[in-house]
């Protein structure tokens, strides 16, 4: 059995924002921050922990819990087993819950979705969770996508209660055993003060087991059973061959028997705390943390008339690579080499959300009359996969009042698709060579902090 204690502490918000206020004024818009100070680790701040939900659940109302993240979220793991959870505690409520995870994407891409993907469910509880898609962003990115996350949600729902939670990696061992939680989860930290949002870092047991050498954090198990039906927050966890509990097999995606399961033992275990906390009533939107915060990003479809050229949409009735995407994009464009978008837009920052994989091929962006060629195949296109890439990326400094005209027009580049797959995904060409041969672009949405606009700025 593990240990049930879990540390819970009261923060000290005014020093800690005096603190935080501190170095962002000593710190140059767009550097990478690797100096920013790391947080001590603590498995669960309540701050004004969860009050309307607990609330509702209590008066056995009906409610909704959205889960926004990426791959670890999306998969059928601490999600489902939470809901699961929840569902037990309290079998008069009736529960609906939203899968809005979605793997190899941060908080960047999380910010702009989450009007569709998020609250257009109008949920009751919002779990976010970008730790560790947001490791290599800059601590000015994660503060700008994760105050718009909060923003945007209590603009929208100012009832609906937030909380952060905080997975870790094999790579992230060092830091969790010198008592410091990671870069990322201690940036996001700042965003939870400021809006007395609970988090919960799910590693305290993690750390436990591979510090007594019961758990190694990489193992293949193929001969071990791998459900996440059933909660276990007590009994033993099943080992591989050598008697050693295995995390994941990558390090980074857990068993849904065992990294998962400890996932949701730390949320349990935070639960009475964050229960105790707070009082009922609307959230209100404080002065921002950062005033060039992403509260107005916007998620657009791509239309038809935006396109000339050889474009096609996609119906996701008959076309596989718009099926499997229909929940992201549900309006998929095949664009041929030739092909090109063209848009004008008012604003700070805009993306395009795309596919990548064997069939595609690079792009030419051509913003304000400047080309450059964009990547849109790289060394991990085995398979179809969403993406996106930066039109214009705000540094700070860009005037949100300036018109900015882009052209994307898709390439046929002589590239060698074979030699640029890494060494473990080449056998995915010499399989089906036939399907790296196309040279297309798929794009679905634009991504934009602003507004889309005429030529003369209308």
């Amino acid at each position: 059995m593990l240990p049930n204690e879990i540390k819970v502490i009261g923060v000290r918000r005014s020093i800690k924002m005096f603190l935080f206020v501190m170095l962002v004024g000593l710190l140059v818009p767009g550097q990478t921050w690797a100096d920013y100070p790391l947080r001590d680790l603590v498995t669960c701040s309540p701050r004004g922990g969860l009050p309307n939900f607990f609330n509702k659940l209590q008066n056995a109302q009906p409610v909704t819990i959205a889960y926004m993240g990426g791959s670890i979220t999306q998969m059928k793991g601490y999600r489902v087993l939470t809901t699961l959870w929840f569902e037990q505690q309290y079998p008069d409520v009736q529960f609906r819950a939203i899968n809005a995870g979605v793997g190899g994407t941060g908080s960047d891409l999380g910010v702009f979705r989450l009007k569709r993907d998020v609250l257009d469910h109008e949920p009751d509880l919002l779990f976010v969770e970008f730790a560790v898609n947001d490791t290599r962003a800059s601590p000015q990115r994660i503060i700008r996508a994760m105050e718009g996350i909060v923003r945007q949600t209590w603009s929208r729902l100012p009832a609906c209660d937030i909380v952060f939670v905080y997975t870790l990696t094999h790579r992230h061992l060092d830091d969790l055993n010198q008592g410091k939680m990671t870069r990322s989860a201690s940036v996001m930290e700042a965003v939870a003060d400021h809006y007395n949002i609970p988090s919960i870092h799910m590693s305290q047991d993690i750390i436990a087991l591979v510090k007594s050498g019961k758990m190694v954090m990489k193992s293949n198990r193929k001969a071990m059973a791998n459900s996440a039906e059933q909660l276990n927050l007590e009994g033993d966890l099943p080992t591989n061959a050598q008697g050693v509990i295995p995390f994941a097999g990558d390090g980074v995606h857990p068993y849904l028997d065992t990294g998962h399961q400890l996932y949701l033992r730390a949320i349990v275990r935070s639960m009475p705390a964050i229960q105790a906390a707070g009082q009922v009533g609307s959230h209100a939107l404080t002065k921002p943390l950062d005033p060039d915060n992403w509260q107005n990003a916007k998620l657009i479809p791509l239309t038809k008339d935006m396109f000339t050229g050889p474009v096609t949409l996609l119906d996701p009735r008959s076309d596989k690579l718009a099926s499997k995407f229909t929940d992201n994009l549900p309006d998929l464009y095949q664009a041929q080499p030739g092909a090109t978008l063209q848009f004008n837009f008012r604003g700070s920052k805009a993306m395009i959300y795309d596919v990548i994989g064997p069939s595609t091929n690079n792009v030419r962006l051509t913003l304000d009359g400047r080309p450059q060629t964009v990547e849109r195949y790289d060394s991990y296109c085995s398979y179809h996969r969403l993406s996106k890439f930066a039109i214009l990326d705000d540094d700070g400094h860009a005037d949100q009042n300036q018109v900015h005209t882009v052209q994307i027009t898709a390439l046929a580049d002589d590239i060698d698709k074979q030699a640029l797959l890494r060494k473990d995904r080449r056998n995915a060409f010499s399989k089906n060579p036939d399907a790296f041969k196309p040279n297309n672009w798929y794009p679905g949405s634009l991504l934009i902090v602003g507004e889309l606009v005429d030529a003369d700025g209308k």
